[in-house]
């Protein structure tokens, strides 16, 4: 219970943080359904579309700077390599799925992650997405 318990204010503490940063401007910041209440595996962030951002050289300038991402499982499953001879039906679209796989990472809500790495984190991907605006602006 305490490790769920800390996990909740890991997430609630970079919804906090990047609300007060700006950030939502360029990403979509997850939130519980209604009538949940998760436990939280990571903090997805994914980019809003026509956003100059690109998640790949998002990811790679986080790491660069110690701040630890990965990649969503799978996204559209049926674009992955053990699909390939497999036979499947979709009904309707895959637009979110493929949107999730190309524009969406996660940031850790581990218990242990203190308020100054939180903020760290947050300012290390606000200067990042400044560094890559103002680099896109330029070219």
């Amino acid at each position: 219970d305490g490790c769920i318990a800390r996990r909740r204010e890991k997430f609630a503490g970079w919804e906090r943080r990047l609300k007060a940063a700006g950030l939502e401007e360029g990403f979509h910041l997850p939130h519980a359904t209604p009538n949940t209440d998760p436990s939280w595996f990571g903090y997805l962030l994914t980019l809003r579309d026509g956003t100059d951002l690109n998640r790949s050289e998002i990811t790679s300038a986080l790491e660069a700077r110690k701040v630890g991402t990965r990649l969503l499982f799978a996204g559209n499953i049926i674009r992955q390599p053990a699909f390939k001879h497999v036979q499947y039906r979709v009904h309707g679209g895959l637009d979110n799925t493929d949107k999730i796989m190309r524009d969406a990472f996660w940031l850790g809500v581990w218990p242990g992650i203190d308020e100054p790495r939180l903020d760290y984190m947050v300012e290390t991907l606000k200067r990042v997405v400044h560094d890559l605006k103002s680099r896109a602006c330029a070219a």
